[in-house]
């Protein structure tokens, strides 16, 4: 069972390097590399949406919310660029090589959370003021 769990985790990985290059290819539709994008750095991020520390639900991002949006993205990219995405990120992986930057992903995820906070402070500070 380990094994399998082991398994599973790589191939998690390697769809998350493949939605890296599937990003980057312009035969991907808009909506897939939106999706891949996010899905990237928040995979690649320190930040997590519900912090590890906190009792059972720590890691459920890391097991299910995670593995679902990563399955949700890879159905939006075209079967043959995803079938070569797959590819060139086991070759990546295996050669250790070609990593994306995490610090660009931190980045990304903390401006994300800054520009919903700031939405959510125009929405609703009208509604305290009053």
């Amino acid at each position: 069972m380990l094994a399998r769990l082991r398994q599973w985790a790589a191939g998690l990985k390697r769809d998350v390097f493949a939605l890296w290059y599937a990003y980057r290819d312009p035969r991907t539709p808009l909506i897939a590399k939106l999706a891949a994008m996010l899905i990237v750095a928040y995979a690649l991020s320190p930040i997590d949406l519900i912090p590890d520390f906190v009792p059972l639900l720590g890691y459920l991002d890391e097991l299910i919310l995670l593995p679902g949006a990563i399955y949700l993205a890879l159905k939006l990219i075209p079967a043959a660029v995803l079938e070569e995405c797959r590819a060139r990120a086991s070759a990546e992986m295996d050669a250790q090589v070609g990593k994306p930057n995490r610090y660009i992903a931190a980045v990304i995820i903390v401006l994300i959370w800054l520009a919903l906070t700031w939405l959510a402070w125009r929405l609703l500070a009208p509604l305290w003021t009053s």
